[in-house]
């Protein structure tokens, strides 16, 4: 597997120096900047591939070009968005890229409600507060609607969580929420985040996976053309949040998607954290049934708690069976060399990582600080050396 690491360009506080010190050989960018549903210039991406490549490393996955909220609701100038989508994806293909990682999630990006969440071993996760969730959507933003998503003890439980927090708990969960999302050139306001889930409120789960797939019908003919692997991120977290269609959560999800469209350049990233946040999904038999259509993975871990919070551990700690999944990248790969594919190697990233060592206390973007990411790397690392040594 070829191992990549997320970059946010030039800004990031993560050099691509430091990158080559923790070993990996690829990288995984976008073009944040002009991330807002405009077509991406080819100068632009030269640009960036050609920073990239000075620093002696290759831009094998573009994550992501944005899919415009308009495509998604199928509403307004959508078919303006579209056509920029077809254009980006020309455009990357021609710079060289050939795998772009995109996600389908309404409104939100990737949702936690704690980036510092304390650990053990003296430093910090990413964490999913199930209980605090519910106390914001409920009894904060107020979404019409909520109290049917929930339990009853569950909402008494969110009420007492409530009166337990200070106004900077609420400030920093509602930042967390709907302000901060990553690789996002402007924020919601609570006002603004209401107008946009009643964007959203009529649109069923079938009416948005609908959408999902007249978005493949529309863009995976263009990628197979320009010979781009398409692999859709799973929804994170992989259940309803907010009221909100989620498409793209569980393993008939993805069975239903590489369905939908019957195509080499239509597939998945294998993002075992955003998948293993959710109990149904079996993260091995997932590698095993979709190996030939995993274009990318993303590896990082989950520990699940009794509540239905979840929080993320370290690469090989959780309860996704970390070793397993990378056994099932590989034999695919062997797979795939010995049909003579030129796609048989499988970029790989570590997900996200702790906050620890001397980068607690410095400027990072949340989840991709570079020492818990280097860590996690070195672990995926080991385990990949030992898997190819002694099981094939």
């Amino acid at each position: 597997m070829k191992q990549t690491w997320r970059w946010f360009g030039p800004d990031d506080p993560v050099t691509l120096a430091h990158v080559r010190q923790a070993g990996a050989v690829g990288i995984v960018s976008a073009l944040h900047h002009l991330n807002d549903g405009r077509a991406w210039p080819a100068d632009e991406i030269a640009r960036r591939k050609a920073i990239i490549e000075e620093a002696g490393l290759d831009w094998d996955v573009v994550e992501s070009i944005v899919v415009h909220e308009t495509i998604k609701t199928r509403t307004g100038n959508y078919r303006e968005y579209l056509d920029n989508y077809k254009a980006s994806i020309r455009a990357v293909a021609a710079a060289g890229i050939r795998t772009v990682c995109y996600n389908f999630m309404a409104i939100t990006d990737w949702t936690r409600t704690d980036l510092d969440y304390p650990m053990p071993h003296g430093g910090t996760a990413l964490r999913f507060d199930a209980v605090e969730f519910c106390a914001y959507d409920v009894l904060v933003l107020k979404r019409p609607g909520a109290e049917a998503d929930y339990t009853a003890e569950r909402i008494e439980a969110a009420a007492r969580r409530l009166a337990s927090m200070s106004e900077s708990d609420l400030a920093r969960l509602e930042r967390n929420l709907i302000e901060w999302v990553p690789a996002r050139e402007f924020v919601y306001d609570r006002e603004s985040f209401r107008r946009m889930l009643d964007v959203y409120r009529d649109l069923t789960v079938e009416g948005f996976r609908e959408s999902l797939f007249a978005f493949l019908r529309e863009i995976v003919p263009v990628a197979e053309e320009a010979g781009v692997k398409l692999a859709i991120h799973p929804d994170d977290p992989p259940f309803p949040i907010f009221g909100l269609p989620r498409v793209v959560c569980r393993a008939a999800d993805a069975r239903a998607l590489i369905d939908a469209v019957k195509s080499p350049s239509n597939g998945i990233t294998l993002c075992t954290g955003s998948y293993g946040a959710n109990r149904e999904n079996d993260l091995v038999a997932m590698a095993r049934e979709f190996a030939s259509d995993i274009h990318f993975a993303h590896l990082r871990n989950v520990k699940h708690e009794p509540d239905g919070s979840f929080h993320e551990s370290e690469h090989l700690g959780g309860d996704v069976d970390m070793v397993g999944v990378v056994y099932e990248l590989l034999k695919e790969e062997r797979r795939r060399a010995a049909e003579g594919r030129a796609d048989a190697t499988i970029p790989i990233r570590p997900d996200h990582g702790h906050l620890i060592v001397d980068d607690i206390g410095k400027k990072v973007n949340p989840g991709y600080s570079g020492i818990g990411r280097l860590k996690g790397l070195a672990e995926l690392r080991g385990v990949m050396t030992a898997v190819e040594r002694y099981a094939f």
